[in-house]
C-alpha cells in the first residue's frame, strides 16, 4: 500500500488486509500493514522506550500498523511513513484518551544511506536471505525479541537476547527462554506472545456512487431551508426557555443518530475496510461527540499546522483477537493528523498526533455484527 502517491487530497484510498508472504513485510519492500513487527523505514534513531511508554500504565506500547505514503514531488519525503503503536492493557482504553495511543513520522529522500536509489520489485522475491530481525542494518541498532523496537537490555545469562525492558524480557523469559536460554534448543520459530496477527494493507479507491453526491446536495439545501423555517415558526422565549433542557437532548442525540447512520451507509459497500486514507481531507467521523475544533489539533513542532491524513477503522478489532467480556482494546475511529509541510527530521522519527473517537456500547453493536457477519460469510 503507497497512500501517499496515489491520491489526491480530495480523494479516498481504504486499506484492507491480506496475506502475504513474509519478505514483502520487510523494510526494503516499503511496506503497509498491521501487526507483526515494525518495518522500520529510517534504520537509525527509532523511537525511544521512553517515547514508546503508554501515557497511562507507562508499559512498553505494540505496534499496531504502519502506513507508506510518500508525498509526489517533495524528494525528503520520497520515502514516508506513519508507525501507530497503541498499549495492550485494555484499562487503558477509557472513552475518548488517546494517552495509550501514539504516531510517529519517517521519511527518507530517494538518494539515502538504507536502500537503493531504484524501488525494489513489486512481484520477485528478493534475493538476499530474510534480513535478521534482532538488529537493525547498517545502524547495528539492538531490537527487542518481544516487541521489535530498540532494546539495549540483553539477557544476563546468555547475553544473545536483548529487549526493551524488564517487562518484556519477563514475558519472554515465561513464555520461552528460560527453557532455551544457554542451551542449543532455542527455536527461531517461537513468535512473541504480544503481537497483533500480522498482515498486508492494500488499497484501493472509494467509489462515490452518484446517490450519494445527490443527497450530500439535498442535505445542505435542507439545512438552508430548515434554518429559515426556523427563524418563522420559532416560539416565544418562555416557551423556548421552559424546553430548553430536553430540546438539546433531543437535538444531541437526533444529530448522534444522524452522523452514525452515515457512518454505517458511507461503509456498507465495503464493510471490511480497516483503514481510510484521504491527505488533507476530513475523517469520517462515527458520532457528533468529540469531534475536533482546530484548536484541538496541536501544530507540529516545525510550527506548521497539522492536518488529516488517514483514520483507522473499528473493523480492525475484529482481526486483531482483543475481545474480552471486560475491559477491551476498542475505539471508534482513530483520526492521524499530521504536519502540513512533513518536515524535514532527518533519520529521526517525528511525533505526530492522534485523536480518538469512541462510540457507546448499543453503537458498537451496530457497527460490529454485520462486519462480523459479513466477515464470516466470507471465511
Amino acid at each position: 500500500m503507497s497512500a501517499g502517491r496515489n491520491v489526491s487530497p480530495a480523494g479516498v484510498v481504504l486499506g484492507f488486509l491480506e496475506e502475504a508472504e513474509p519478505w514483502r513485510l520487510c523494510s526494503p519492500q516499503f511496506p503497509s500493514k498491521v501487526g507483526g513487527k515494525p518495518a522500520w523505514l529510517s534504520l537509525t534513531n527509532p523511537p525511544s522506550l521512553a517515547e514508546l511508554e503508554c501515557g497511562t500504565c507507562r508499559l512498553p506500547m505494540v505496534f499496531l500498523l504502519q502506513v507508506y505514503a510518500p508525498i509526489s514531488g517533495q524528494d525528503r519525503s520520497f520515502h514516508r511513513s506513519l508507525f501507530l503503536f497503541c498499549c495492550k492493557t485494555p484499562e487503558c482504553y477509557t472513552a475518548n484518551n488517546n494517552h495509550c495511543m501514539k504516531v510517529f513520522r519517517s521519511q527518507l529522500p530517494r538518494r539515502n544511506d538504507f536502500y537503493p536509489y531504484d524501488p525494489p520489485p513489486e512481484e520477485e522475491p528478493p534475493i538476499d536471505p530474510e534480513p535478521e530481525d534482532s538488529v537493525l542494518p547498517v545502524s547495528g541498532v539492538k531490537l527487542c525479541w518481544v516487541c521489535g523496537c530498540p532494546g539495549n537490555k540483553a539477557c544476563s545469562r546468555c547475553h544473545a537476547v536483548s529487549y526493551c525492558g524488564k517487562h518484556h524480557q519477563t514475558l519472554h523469559w515465561k513464555q520461552a527462554h528460560k527453557r532455551e536460554c544457554c542451551s542449543q534448543e532455542a527455536s527461531p520459530n517461537t513468535k512473541s506472545p504480544i503481537l497483533f496477527p500480522e498482515s498486508e494493507l492494500v488499497i484501493e479507491p472509494e467509489e462515490e456512487e452518484e446517490e450519494e453526491k445527490e443527497e450530500d446536495t439535498n442535505e445542505a439545501e435542507e439545512e438552508d431551508g430548515g434554518s429559515a423555517q426556523r427563524d418563522v415558526d420559532c416560539p416565544p422565549l418562555a416557551d423556548a426557555l421552559a424546553e430548553k433542557d430536553l430540546e438539546e437532548m433531543a437535538l444531541c442525540e437526533t444529530e448522534d443518530m444522524n452522523i452514525f447512520q452515515k457512518f454505517k451507509k458511507k461503509i456498507a459497500s465495503e464493510p471490511h475496510q480497516v483503514v481510510r486514507y484521504s491527505l488533507g481531507g476530513y475523517p469520517l467521523w462515527v458520532s457528533s461527540q468529540h469531534t475536533p475544533s482546530e484548536q484541538d489539533i496541536p501544530p507540529c513542532t516545525c510550527g506548521a499546522k497539522r492536518t488529516f491524513e488517514f483514520q483507522v477503522m473499528p473493523q480492525l478489532l475484529n482481526s486483531l483477537c482483543v475481545d474480552s467480556t471486560g475491559a477491551s482494546i476498542d475505539w471508534g475511529t482513530l483520526a492521524i493528523y499530521t504536519c502540513s509541510a512533513s518536515c524535514n527530521h532527518d533519520d529521526q522519527y517525528c511525533p505526530e498526533f492522534i485523536w480518538k473517537q469512541d462510540f457507546s456500547q448499543d453503537q458498537q453493536t451496530q457497527i460490529k455484527t454485520p462486519v462480523a457477519s459479513a466477515a464470516a460469510a466470507d471465511g
